[in-house]
């Protein structure tokens, strides 16, 4: 098995980079919440998924400390786009395009991204309490 251990400063560097991605653009970034499978790298096209849901982050997303990037408030989607098992996301900037992909979970699972219910109901509210990113 392979170790590495950063430091904070690289951690917080790795982080900035990817706040400065999210934060691309003239507007906020967006997380949408997809079903199906997914894609095998955040470069691959979205093919056969529906977009259940789409989350807007603060501008700017957050703030990294000790190698942690917290999110700020995240606005809620007040009326989910379909009805559907939510099971992954794609982290996009203002422009659209593609930062990072997570894996979507109910509270618990261990997703990445985790939800109360990923059972997600075409019209009803889908919200974020709280996100971040840590780099080990």
């Amino acid at each position: 098995m392979a170790i590495i251990r950063f430091v904070t400063t690289a951690k917080n560097n790795a982080l900035d980079t990817l706040k400065t991605a999210i934060d691309a653009g003239a507007g906020a970034g967006t997380i949408k919440v997809y079903n199906g499978t997914q894609p095998t790298t955040a470069n691959d096209a979205i093919t056969s998924q529906t977009l259940l849901a789409t989350l807007t982050f603060s501008d700017p997303c957050g703030t990294t400390s000790a190698g942690t990037l917290t999110m700020s408030a995240i606005t809620q989607d007040t009326a989910a786009d379909a009805t559907g098992t939510a099971t992954w996301a794609r982290i996009a900037d203002s422009t659209g395009s593609t930062v990072f992909d997570v894996d979507v979970t109910v509270t618990g699972a261990g997703g990445t991204l985790q939800f109360n219910t990923t059972n997600f109901v075409i019209g009803g509210p889908v919200l974020i309490s709280s996100f971040a990113v840590t780099v080990p």
